[in-house]
């Protein structure tokens, strides 16, 4: 997708807007598009072994508009490994918020995160509790939870569920020995599951290779870490920082890997946000509701 450049930003200065460095070094690939004079500046947060990309459709859209801040999280997309250790969603927060601090410095920021960019959202208010308060002035929580992903089944039979975690468990211990870049050599060989556990009834066979050249990009090493992470995650209680922000919880109705009830968990924290469930949607809402949740993301902003 073309970029847009800012009216007062040179090409030079965009491609160099393109690479944020982290304070311990990790070069993340960054997207800024739309308008340079905003009133309010759009950060789009993505899931767990996607990337940026999967918010297209959405940033397309909203950009015309308002600024739209993307970038890949550590280990995944254009974005550096992250280094021994740093593969937690308390970095990606730590991450999160010294782009904001650098390249939205003022004004108003909406956040929106997918998955594990929305308990990323949580770990930033969990961590910089005055950053949201004094800067946020929306906030989306898509197909994500606040915790307990331990107990997750993916909708099948709890004895078939444990067996299946148990062959996760193992082919994570060798995938985090690791070190090329690329997880899957042949993205469209993965397309039948990630359809089945990623997507809900009827989806575009071309979100569904979407989905997996994204998961081909993931540093394998680094998607360990945030899978034991996302184990650990248990943020409910940070939820409060947003109470007195407008928000939104977004939901699929066929969703396995963030059911439901997780988002009404979420919701039941903030009594004054609006939850909405897409009947038949599965957890890549950005995709599969792509028109629905790019008009409540530009209510937000």
């Amino acid at each position: 997708m073309a970029q847009v450049v800012p009216r007062s930003v040179t090409p030079w200065d965009t491609a160099a807007r393109g690479r944020f460095v982290t304070s311990d070094g990790t070069a993340l690939h960054v997207v800024d598009e739309g308008p340079g004079d905003a009133l309010a500046t759009v950060v789009l947060v993505h899931a767990w072994t996607l990337d940026h990309t999967s918010w297209d459709r959405v940033a397309s859209t909203l950009s015309r508009t308002v600024r739209v801040l993307r970038f890949d999280h550590r280990g995944h997309g254009g974005s550096a490994p992250a280094p021994f250790g740093t593969a937690t969603i308390a970095q990606l927060a730590d991450d999160l918020a010294e782009l904001i601090a650098d390249r939205v410095p003022t004004g108003p920021v909406v956040l929106a995160g997918h998955s594990i960019g929305g308990m990323t959202m949580m770990a930033l208010a969990e961590r910089n509790p005055d950053l949201v308060a004094s800067r946020v002035t929306g906030a989306a929580f898509v197909a994500t939870s606040s915790g307990g992903l331990n107990a997750l089944t993916l909708g099948l039979p709890a004895p078939v569920a444990r067996v299946v975690m148990r062959g996760e468990r193992a082919v994570n211990a060798r995938l985090a020995r690791v070190e090329h870049r690329a997880l899957l050599a042949k993205p469209r060989l993965a397309e039948p599951g990630l359809r089945w556990l990623l997507f809900g009834r009827h989806p575009r066979r071309e979100d569904v290779a979407s989905a997996a050249e994204q998961v081909a990009r993931v540093h394998p090493a680094s998607m360990v870490g945030l899978r034991a992470s996302l184990g650990d995650h248990d943020r409910r209680a940070a939820l409060a920082v947003f109470r007195d922000i407008p928000t939104l919880v977004l939901a699929g109705g066929a969703d396995r890997l963030t059911p439901v009830g997780h988002s009404r968990v979420i919701a039941g924290e903030l009594p004054s946000s609006e939850l909405v469930i897409y009947p038949g949607a599965g957890h890549m809402l950005p995709l599969e509701r792509s028109l629905e949740v790019t008009a409540r993301i530009g209510g937000l902003a």
